[in-house]
Parts: C-alpha cells; structure tokens; sequence
C-alpha cells in the first residue's frame, strides 16, 4: 500500500466516522417534530442506573484478577457488606461509602486481606 493511498484512506475513514457521529449526535435536532420514547421504554431507563451500578460494582467485588474469588477472607466482601448494612439501615450514599472503606481499610492494610 503506497503512502498517498493510505493518506486518503484514513482521510475517508475519518471523514466517514466524522459523518455518522454527527448524524447521530444531531439526530433529534434534525427531526421536524417532537419525538418521544414509549411509556415501556420510559419505564425501563430508571433501572439503567441501578443496573450499570450493579454491573460495575458486582463484579469488583467477588472477582480478583478476573477469576472468582475462593475465600472468605477478601476485605471487599466485608466492606460491601458494612456499605449495605449502613445504606438499608440509615441511608445516604457518603454515609455507605465511609461505613464501606472503615471496614475495608483495616482489614486490608492491616490484616493484608
């Protein structure tokens, strides 16, 4: 592949993904009327955060260098747990992370868990 070759090609790749971001980034603003999702899918995205959360989270906790973990002595179950704990009990997001990292903290510097 010769060097001006390449040089168009990658100037028409860009030229194409520049192309498709703009038309689907611009896609509601290009419509002549109002545009809505249905009730069922409205429904659906208040469990989009909790899900991407939970998709997040999870598998930080009971996966380590991406095998399950095999014991019980990991501090993250711990802390997970004390973030539970203190969330259902009291609520408020700052007060589960500072109950979480109290417990995880010593366990982990000081145990080595």
């Amino acid at each position: 592949m010769s060097g001006a070759w390449a040089d168009w090609t990658t100037l028409a790749v860009i030229a194409g993904l520049t192309g498709v971001t703009v038309l689907t980034r611009c896609f509601f603003f290009i419509l002549d009327r109002p545009w809505g999702l249905p009730e069922w899918a409205l429904r659906a995205l208040h469990y989009a955060p909790v899900a991407a959360l939970a998709a997040v989270v999870a598998p930080e906790i009971v996966m380590s260098q991406g095998h399950l973990i095999a014991t019980w002595q990991d501090a993250r179950l711990f802390a997970a747990a004390a973030g539970a704990a203190w969330y259902f009990r009291r609520g408020g997001v700052l007060g589960t992370m500072l109950a979480g990292m109290a417990v995880y903290l010593p366990l982990h510097l000081g145990l080595g868990w």
